[in-house]
């Protein structure tokens, strides 16, 4: 019986995971691609998925300042550094200030522009709607006018076919009465 042996060949239980070898991405693209391969050796397992990173937010001003300092003369060779120190983190938290309220700006402007946008597609939209309305319409009444025009023409038709129908008796009894003797006509 030989002994199963896992990856630093030393003796142990026999495992459900194989060797492998070690492979070292040299590139970005080899690097994801190994990455989704072994995403993809179990696609029963679920895939790890990152929180979103926090936004950096700079710490609240002190309330009170307890030892208030400049870079005057005067000052300890450690007191200009401090002050440098607060004075950057100041200039940090006002730029952040600002991008925040640049960005809110844009966001405002963009919802603007959406909702303007909007307007504008939804009045074209009305605008073309009641232009075809209108043809549909012109179409319906051309239809019916056609409709009459045929239901005339067949009435037309029809009552001119019976009146030249009784036309046609009339000169046939007339033709009769022409050829009939005399006698049968009741006439002397």
């Amino acid at each position: 019986m030989a002994a199963h042996t896992q990856k630093n060949n030393k003796p142990g239980k026999p495992g459900g995971k194989e060797a492998q070898p070690l492979i070292i991405a040299k590139t970005p693209a080899e690097e994801q691609r190994l990455k989704l391969e072994r995403l993809m050796r179990n696609p029963d397992k679920p895939a790890p998925i990152p929180d979103r990173p926090k936004e950096w937010n700079p710490r609240a001003p002190p309330e009170f300042v307890r030892d208030v300092m400049g870079s005057s003369a005067g000052a300890g060779s450690g007191e200009f550094h401090v002050y440098r120190h607060l004075r950057r983190r100041e200039y940090q938290r006002q730029d952040f200030l600002d991008k925040i309220a640049d960005k809110q700006n844009e966001d405002l402007t963009y919802l603007d522009k959406v909702e303007q946008n909007r307007q504008d597609a939804e009045e074209r939209t009305a605008k073309r709607r009641k232009k075809r309305e209108k043809l549909k319409q012109k179409k319906q009444q051309a239809k019916k006018a056609k409709m009459e025009a045929k239901k005339d023409k067949e009435d037309d038709t029809s009552s001119d076919s019976s009146d030249e129908k009784e036309d046609d008796d009339e000169e046939r009894e007339a033709d009769d009465d022409a050829e009939a003797p005399s006698f049968i006509m009741g006439r002397k």
